[in-house]
């Protein structure tokens, strides 16, 4: 693995500034890796979840905090990039979402943050990327499922000059893919994570208070019920 000048192994975390990727970046730090941080605009509805990743990576002091433009919005195809697509509110969250591929998905998103977080990687020499998927309480992207993580760090190897020349091996960390948001918000808390300091919601207003009703508010609401920690989260 990559090492910085302390020798400490280097890490390169996706920052989106919500409630996930925030725990990922504390449990990477905590794993003692030096962190550098990606956060992608991509033409959604709102800025809010980046103008609070630039808050996070600084109090987390990341070595270094790209924020790379990308318009997925010229493409359109999601309800958060495309305004003629109405973002679903107040939908059951029951046992049949993970079957459902909501309108909320946004053709290639993951697929795209990775790619570019393999690239700030190779050029740091760090072979960690940590990404803060999920595949117990999500909205049923498939692009957040363990098959799909498996087969990019397939690619990483082969699609990479340090893969085919040197033989390295690029790890793509996914420590919440398995956990309840119950049980991400406990880890989170046990590290000492600011929960009032992210954004998760959909159509966040302009200074980052949630609408409460998509499905990113309905999971993070139960998230916090369900773990016994009082929601920090304003609220429009």
């Amino acid at each position: 693995m990559g090492a910085d000048r302390d020798s400490k192994p280097v890490a390169v975390v996706l920052l989106s500034g919500g409630l996930d990727s925030t725990t990922c970046l504390a449990m990477a730090t905590n794993q003692g890796f030096t962190c550098h941080a990606l956060s992608v605009s991509y033409g959604q509805r709102h800025t809010s979840e980046i103008e609070a990743a630039k808050r996070i990576a600084s109090v987390y002091n990341v070595r270094q905090h790209q924020h790379i433009h990308v318009n997925l919005d010229a493409f359109g195809g999601s309800a958060l990039t495309d305004p003629n697509i109405q973002v679903p509110l107040d939908q059951p969250m029951d046992s049949t979402a993970e079957s459902r591929i909501p309108v909320t998905y946004v053709p290639a998103r993951n697929t795209l943050f990775l790619s570019l977080a393999l690239g700030m990687a190779e050029t740091l020499n760090a072979w960690d990327i940590f990404i803060g998927v999920n595949a117990v309480d999500y909205s049923g992207y498939p692009d957040c499922r363990p098959e799909f993580i498996a087969q990019f760090s397939k690619l990483a190897s082969t699609a990479t000059r340090a893969g085919v020349e040197e033989g390295r091996e690029f790890k793509i960390h996914t420590p919440l893919i398995k956990l309840t948001k119950a049980e991400i918000i406990k880890a989170g808390m046990a590290l000492g994570v600011d929960y009032s300091q992210t954004v998760s919601c959909y159509q966040a207003d302009e200074s980052g208070r949630a609408c409460g009703h998509c499905d990113a508010c309905q999971l993070r609401k139960a998230g916090f019920l369900q773990s016994g920690v009082p929601d920090p989260t304003r609220y429009q």
